[in-house]
């Protein structure tokens, strides 16, 4: 019960953490960020100028009372399991975890995006979509941990009971957008997280950097701190080529994608999500559906592509076979081959020269 108190209550007691001699308050009030206003962010709630606001409780309601869900295994656990090497110097060694989370071993970095280990993505221990699969690594198994970057703070992505077993254990740097350094903290103070702003160059050591950059998405722990911190997508530099990682995004009109590849080519691998996207008229902003994502790989310029997001939590009403099925499909429909957009199943590895 200690642990689910402290799960229940991470997104709530960030409310009373202190920015100077300012108290953060309840209820509207709430605030994990102060700031000047700037063109995504009026003050109070973060925003984006080429995506579309969160649905609202109405049209969430809507879907929950109409909902037609395909039925999920209770359990549908992966034949592999990976012991990575404690570092890799040549390539770029990339280890699906499961949903989100990834180790990307480069250089002699060892990286890990949006990490989840525990059994449930909520606020709470004993309720909320549970994981089918057990994660790809071992936590006890896990390398030494330098760098972790965290998307956004949804309960999918910020997983603070992962975080703080990762702080005791190998002490890593925590690169997160704004506002979500907060609600880390409000959980475990020890957690040496850093925030930072949509294009802001993060240097993480020789030759290695990650830049937050804008994808379309939103924010929210609670009820009451919609859109208060930020969300984002990173650019990570790397001797061995630059990797972009895309926690959640909707496709919007493709704007962000595009940005990338003007700016920040050449990509030599895009982490994509693929799932988590029925209804379409629900969660077309928020998350892309596989064609989007295979559109989305075009548009940024990769070289390659991983797949992530499905498969691990039931959040939406898709099957949990759509997404790869989908995936083959959009690719043949673009004439791309497989084996560079490749759905790895848990404890998976590629190897990237």
């Amino acid at each position: 019960m200690k642990f689910a108190r402290r799960r229940l209550f991470a997104g709530f007691t960030a409310r009373a953490a202190i920015f100077g001699n300012e108290t953060v308050l309840p209820g509207r009030f709430t605030r994990y960020c102060n700031r000047l206003t700037s063109d995504h962010f009026d003050g109070a709630h973060f925003f984006d100028p080429y995506g579309s606001p969160p649905k609202k409780l109405g049209e969430f309601l809507r879907w929950q009372l109409s909902r037609s869900a395909a039925k999920w295994p209770k359990r549908a656990p992966s034949a592999f399991s990976d012991k990575p090497p404690t570092r890799v110097e040549k390539g770029i060694r990339v280890s699906y975890v499961g949903h989100a989370t990834v180790l990307i071993q480069t250089a002699g970095l060892n990286l890990l995006t949006d990490p989840v280990w525990s059994d449930r993505a909520s606020p709470v221990s004993f309720a909320g979509p549970k994981r089918v699969n057990d994660p790809g690594i071992d936590f006890n198994s896990l390398p030494p941990i330098d760098i972790v970057l965290v998307t956004h703070c949804h309960y999918d992505h910020l997983d603070v009971e992962t975080l703080s077993r990762l702080t005791a254990a190998h002490r890593p740097r925590v690169i997160t957008p704004l506002g979500n350094d907060v609600i880390m903290r409000a959980y475990d103070p020890a957690i040496n997280v850093e925030a930072y702003d949509w294009h802001r160059r993060v240097d993480l050591g020789p030759g290695f950097a990650a830049i937050p950059v804008p994808s379309c998405h939103w924010s929210a722990r609670s009820l009451l701190d919609r859109n208060k911190a930020l969300w984002a997508a990173f650019i990570i530099e790397t001797p061995n080529g630059k990797i972009y990682f895309v926690g959640d995004s909707g496709y919007g009109n493709g704007h962000h994608f595009k940005i990338v590849r003007e700016r920040h080519t050449p990509i030599k691998l895009a982490i994509l999500p693929i799932g988590a996207y029925e209804p379409r008229w629900f969660m077309r902003d928020q998350h892309m559906n596989p064609e989007e994502s295979v559109r989305a790989f075009q548009d940024c310029g990769a070289e390659l592509a991983l797949a992530h997001h499905f498969g691990t939590f039931r959040l939406t009403d898709e099957a949990i076979d759509a997404p790869r099925e989908a995936l083959k499909a959009a690719l043949s429909s673009a004439n791309i081959p497989v084996a560079r957009f490749r759905a790895l199943d848990p404890g998976q590895v590629w190897e990237i020269p």
